[in-house]
């Protein structure tokens, strides 16, 4: 099979896959089984298009023009296979997770839930290979439709409610400013083509670039950027399985990712330098980093907390893309696969506790490292891995950042790095002390007698594959590695 028509299936299975869950509704393990070989297929298929990438060949195809220089198409390019790469080997990792958790919290609609997490994955493959703008913002607002069922999935008022902040947020930025970033950008340039070094430098004028970075930044509303960030907290109705997957990789990720690809693509970083908005989106980025973690050290509900966190690690990424240095977007590259596998295993060991305790508050958690210790271990490593301390990937991913803000003489990023740490460290480490080192006694649930005290086994597999990863990437870090310096390389 080509380079291409391989590309156009990783897009195509995902899609696909839902028809056949849903003939297979009344047949759980048959369904489940669906879910596991669409999965496991899409992530070899996207793995067999990884050497094809470093070798430095750009596999396209376009599907449709609907106006002249308006196409729908796919191509292949660093950061897109780093992302596709990312979210098709967590999303197998989390079907085995979804397994344990719907069927152990008795979770109703299993159907529906699998269907639309497969369409949510077509859509980030269609994000990861968009070849323009115009595809990109397709498979953008597929995403956003096809994940609003699952965030509302218990169907009562808190997800409802939820459900609305989430999808005003999202469609109304990307509507009202993301849209017309991208219809003034192909009217200034005739093109929506992503192209090493931008498209805007030579037909547009700094000031008119800035108020189409600011359009773009704020546009995206799935970077979480304040003030466009409340609907990720209120996301957090959604079961546990969509917010580990949903807003810890895919729907988050795909925020900055088209950040970091407007910036390197659409504007180039040589010409992004001589935009005036790029320095004070930079202060928005580290107010958001700052507040952001501020907010999570005063939330006692434990996927509260991970949500505020993440809106603070987002803007890294968008930091990483405003510092307009190589090193920045190597840093901002990494942050993407450093923070996925890190807060998706904190996600994961929420819903194992919620499944097993039905604790969701961290003031209830005395003592229950010694109820569940494997879990606390693999929460304990993905704290360290956010705070970014080795031998976690969290620190590889931080100690780029940090270059990069060094590299481009910011001192001021390098201070909100350094005190944006000690916020992670305030905020998770009282976390690890609480289930570890504080007495079970108001908690007898947690007593040393229970055998049964973790969560299931699939549960338990999905944590340890995500918090292995989390470690293993300090140590052979070369697989992002190699597609970020690549990267890199093109923006410069």
């Amino acid at each position: 099979m080509s380079p291409e028509i391989t590309l156009l299936a990783c897009v195509a299975l995902p899609l696909l896959a839902p028809a056949l869950i849903t003939a297979l509704h009344r047949w759980p393990n048959p369904r489940e089984a669906v879910t596991l070989l669409t999965s496991g297929g899409l992530f070899l298929l996207v793995l067999s298009l990884h050497q094809t990438v470093l070798q430095g060949t750009r596999p396209a195809i376009n599907i449709a023009e609907p106006l002249p220089g308006l196409k729908i198409g796919f191509e292949i390019e660093p950061l897109g296979m780093l992302f596709a790469l990312l979210a098709s080997f967590l999303w197998l990792v989390t079907s085995v997770y979804s397994i344990g958790y719907m069927r152990s919290h008795h979770e109703w609609r299993q159907t529906s839930f699998y269907s639309y997490f497969a369409v949510a994955l077509g859509s980030v493959m269609g994000i990861a290979f968009a070849g323009n703008l115009f595809t990109l913002f397709i498979f953008y607002e597929l995403l956003t439709l096809s994940t609003y069922p699952l965030v509302t999935h218990a169907g009562d008022d808190n997800a409802r409610e939820g459900g609305r902040m989430y999808l005003g947020y999202l469609l109304g930025t990307s509507v009202i400013l993301l849209l017309l970033a991208i219809v003034w950008t192909w009217s200034l340039t005739g093109t929506l083509d992503f192209r090493a070094g931008g498209i805007l430098e030579g037909t547009v004028t700094p000031g008119v670039a800035s108020l189409l970075l600011v359009l773009f930044i704020f546009g995206i509303g799935k970077a979480a950027i304040m003030p466009f960030h409340l609907w990720l907290p209120a996301a957090m109705v959604a079961p546990t399985p969509v917010s580990a997957l949903l807003h810890a990789v895919a729907v988050v990720k795909a925020g900055v990712f088209t950040i970091l690809k407007v910036a390197i693509y659409i504007f180039g970083i040589d010409f992004l330098a001589q935009v005036p908005a790029t320095q004070w989106l930079t202060y928005v980025a580290a107010a958001t980093i700052l507040l952001a973690a501020l907010v999570a050290l005063r939330q006692d509900n434990l996927k509260l907390r991970l949500a505020w966190s993440t809106i603070s690690q987002l803007s890294y990424i968008v930091l990483c893309a405003l510092l307009i240095t190589p090193l920045g977007i190597v840093g901002g590259g990494l942050h993407i696969v450093m923070h996925a596998f890190a807060k998706i295993t904190l996600f994961f060991c929420a819903g194992a506790i919620l499944v097993t305790t039905h604790k969701t508050l961290i003031s209830e958690m005395n003592g229950i490292g010694r109820r569940m210790p494997w879990t606390m271990a693999a929460f304990t490593i993905g704290a360290l891995s956010m705070i970014g301390v080795p031998p976690t990937a969290g620190f590889i991913s931080k100690w780029y950042i940090l270059l990069g803000a060094i590299d481009a003489q910011q001192m001021f990023a390098v201070g909100v790095i350094i005190l944006s740490t000690l916020l992670n460290a305030a905020y998770f480490l009282p976390i690890v002390y609480t289930a570890f080192f504080r007495s079970p006694a108001s908690n007898p649930e947690y007593g040393l007698k229970d055998t049964h005290g973790e969560a299931p086994l699939a549960i338990l597999l999905a944590i340890t594959v995500t918090a292995l990863g989390t470690m293993v990437f300090f140590f052979f870090p070369d697989l992002p590695l190699e597609l970020v310096l690549q990267l890199a390389g093109e923006s410069e």
